[in-house]
């Protein structure tokens, strides 16, 4: 068929094969099936020379199925694949210059060794091609400056191309004419229904990071996998805008480009850009002015430092323009802003911040529905950074979003849940006053009412009443009750759901576990702001038997979440959690897999708070436990809030039974305490190093070895309280007396002097 002179024929043929590629290229690649591919790349090859655009264009693409899984087939014939690429570069027809420039941009990710010696021509190329009349050529080949300026060679390949390319990229982050017809984005929209596929379906993320957030690291909140990271933000919390249009454009390309572009290349790239800002920021075409702030905007993280000389008069600047005639200009001004929300809040408040929530505020109110879920996104980032810095303008901030309650569609109103939550998160139990919850409960609570228990809806909501769950305190108390039984309905109906899917799956589905999760998360935060008081609703309920059957699911998000609500539960009200411990804590240690961060780190911090409510209790268990905590501290390249939550586990199993522990001393005590040396003073840091003072006590000689590190772990300490440094000083002055005056000069030669002169002050040594 390929080789027929119908082009009917040839194409249709293509058009078949080419699907097949996409679906079955690991097939295709496999020696099961004698390789066909070893007979399909030649041949596709040869179909680059084609004299129908459409037959090259389908050749080129189902060549460039293969290059990421690096077919062994397509190796063998790279040098003529890259050489018919380049004779095709400047082809006539959009679709065949297209499928080029994505070759080239696979090919720059997977083999870089057989594209570096024509980088030089390459680069020019794309240049040309980020500039072609047609956008999804131009689009195709803006993903050349994504892809390479996450490559280590990008600041040796790309530092004498700036001048030409950053104003490439500046000029196509203007929205195109179908943009702006399709985004409509002038109307006063806010009394216009959301139509249905205008909403982004909202995905639950469990509840994580409990016990690791000691220090000014992000909480884990990542999807747990076989060889998940560590996560320092959520990839949807990158802040860019539009981010409920999925449509990938030329527009969000460049300056996705330009973003990662700032942050090689750091303040290297303002002699480029800010001439290019100078000139679109003023102007008065909106579409340049537009594009100007979304510029700022793109080089806030990379050029940060350098930007500060003309923040002063930039901030107030954009300011104004949050009230300008056209939305775009508005939406885009609230997110420039929050990128720049770091630097604002290090200077006088009434100079900028307080214009800046003025503004945000107002626009949260916007008559457009594309600049409420921009301002509002950008207050919830403004929050984020400000924290307990919010609480002197709660009273605006709370009568603004109640009055968006009853303002905004479908769309804005679950975004408005998340900036509600955030804010609670942020000021904690500063919200807990009468008229703050006169003011923000009832709106929420009559959706709660209206919203069935099968609705995604109540995801968002979910989470935001949660968070108030846990800022509110005794302050959600009235409220609580229903929600309790609720959410226990709604975690009964999913086990059940999930029971019949697995006796009978030919009859019934496999039920939707995020209402469970997101139940699961509630009863967490409920425990965590009402504490003894969810004992009441605890009596006459099944929640232990349930949380039971949650912690063996299969799915790694609803363990991560059981572990975290059996934490919690455990610190409010252990009477009830004590009698099934036994069944609970083979559980626990079943599930210290670093592989699953979260589920493993929210395992290890609810074993921690088992270990303080039993203390001796927790002996029958300790080898059960202990051997897999200390195989995890001493990982190399386990995440540091994963590592600081072992650590402080360990040392409350040592506040438990410290003779138990103490003969395992020497095998984790240095990276023990390297881990918690650099966590701020609190609670679970205290009953940390009074185990492992106890520890210590029961087998001195444990740390001999490390002692420099101990010594450096106690200097940690701003505040200690008196009687922790008290043991400290005991350790401490007993070492030096054990091993004499003599021997004490030699060994406090290895300190360094700040440590020395630390302990000289605090403990006299």
């Amino acid at each position: 068929c390929l080789e027929s002179p119908d082009f009917n024929v040839c194409e249709g043929a293509f058009g078949a094969l080419r699907k097949i590629c996409e679906d079955l290229k690991d097939e295709l690649n496999n020696d099961v099936v004698n390789r066909p591919l070893n007979v399909f790349i030649p041949k596709f090859l040869q179909f680059f020379k084609h004299s129908v655009p459409r037959i090259r264009s389908h050749a080129i693409a189902c060549v460039n199925h293969f290059v990421h899984i690096r077919s062994q087939a397509l190796m063998v014939h790279m040098d003529t694949f890259i050489k018919e690429l380049f004779q095709l570069a400047g082809d006539k027809d959009n679709e065949v210059r297209m499928n080029v420039c994505r070759a080239l941009v696979m090919l720059l990710d997977v083999r870089f060794d057989r594209l570096a010696p024509h980088m030089a021509d390459i680069i020019e190329y794309m240049l040309i091609r980020t500039q072609d009349e047609n956008e999804e050529v131009a689009k195709e080949a803006c993903e050349f400056w994504l892809t390479l300026a996450e490559m280590p060679v990008c600041p040796e390949v790309l530092a004498n191309h700036l001048e030409r390319l950053i104003p490439v990229l500046a000029s196509r982050m203007r929205y195109s004419d179908m943009e702006l017809m399709t985004l409509k984005a002038d109307e006063d929209d806010q009394s216009v229904p959301d139509k249905v596929e205008d909403i982004a379906p909202r995905f639950h993320r469990s509840r994580g990071g409990h016990g690791g957030n000691h220090t000014a690291a992000p909480k884990l909140n990542e999807e747990d996998g076989g060889d998940e990271e560590e996560e320092s933000e959520d990839e949807e919390e990158d802040g860019w805008p539009d981010q409920t249009v999925t449509i990938w454009t030329l527009r969000k390309c460049s300056a996705a480009a330009l973003d990662l572009l700032a942050n090689v290349f750091k303040d290297k790239l303002l002699p480029v850009v800010l001439p290019i800002l100078k000139y679109t920021l003023f102007s008065s075409d909106w579409l340049y002015k537009e594009s100007g702030i979304l510029i700022l905007g793109a080089i806030a993280e990379g050029c940060g430092q350098g930007m500060q000389l003309h923040l002063p008069n930039l901030v107030p600047y954009l300011v104004q323009c949050l009230s300008e005639a056209r939305a775009l200009v508005r939406s885009i001004t609230c997110w420039t802003l929050s990128r720049y929300s770091h630097w604002i809040l290090e200077q006088p408040h009434e100079k900028y911040l307080q214009p800046l929530m003025q503004g945000l505020l107002e626009r949260i109110l916007d008559s457009n529905k594309k600049v409420q879920e921009a301002a509002c996104s950008a207050f919830a980032q403004v929050e984020e950074e400000a924290c307990t810095e919010l609480v002197p303008y709660l009273v605006p901030i709370l009568q603004t979003l109640v009055t968006a309650f009853g303002k905004y569609q479908h769309k804005n109103l679950l975004i408005l849940y998340d900036a509600v939550g955030t804010l609670a998160d942020s000021v904690g139990n500063h919200l807990n006053k009468d008229e703050y919850i006169q003011l923000l409960m009832p709106p929420l609570i009559d959706k709660w009412n209206t919203l069935k228990d099968d609705d995604r809806d109540l995801f968002p909501l979910l989470e935001c009443l949660s968070s108030l769950a846990t800022a509110l305190q005794l302050g959600f108390l009235a409220y609580a009750e229903p929600i309790f039984k609720r959410c226990v309905n709604l975690i009964e109906k999913t086990l059940a759901q999930a029971n019949m899917a697995q006796a009978d799956p030919e009859q019934f589905d496999i039920p939707d576990k995020d209402f469970m999760i997101v139940a699961l998360d509630v009863l967490s935060g409920l425990a965590e702001g009402i504490e003894v008081h969810i004992s009441q609703y605890l009596a006459n309920s099944n929640v232990l038997e349930l949380l039971f059957q949650c912690m063996q699911d299969r799915m790694p998000e609803v363990r991560q979440s059981s572990f975290a609500l059996l934490g919690d539960l455990t610190k409010a009200c252990f009477e009830h959690v004590e009698a099934h411990i036994g069944y609970f804590i083979p559980i626990l240690a079943s599930n210290l897999i670093p592989e699953y961060i979260s589920v493993c780190n929210n395992a290890i911090w609810a074993i921690g708070e088992i270990a303080v409510k039993m203390g001796a209790g927790m002996e029958p268990y300790i080898n059960l436990i202990l051997e897999e905590l200390i195989s995890i501290m001493n990982r190399s390249n386990a995440p540091k809030t994963l590592l600081e939550n072992t650590a402080i586990t360990i040392g409350r199993l040592g506040m438990a039974c410290p003779n138990t522990v103490a003969p395992q001393l020497p095998r984790f005590i240095r990276p023990w305490c390297t881990s918690l040396r650099n966590i701020r003073d609190n609670a679970e840091k205290e009953s940390a190093f009074v185990g492992i003072c106890l520890v210590v006590n029961a087998n001195p000689v444990g740390i001999a070895q490390n002692f420099v590190f101990f010594c450096d772990a106690v200097a940690s300490w701003t505040s200690p309280p008196l009687s922790l440094q008290e043991m400290f000083h005991k350790i401490l002055h007993g070492f030096k007396n054990e091993i004499g005056e003599a021997e004490w000069g030699l060994v406090s030669t290895q300190f360094p002097k700040l440590l020395l002169d630390r302990l000289n002050a605090v403990y006299g040594l």
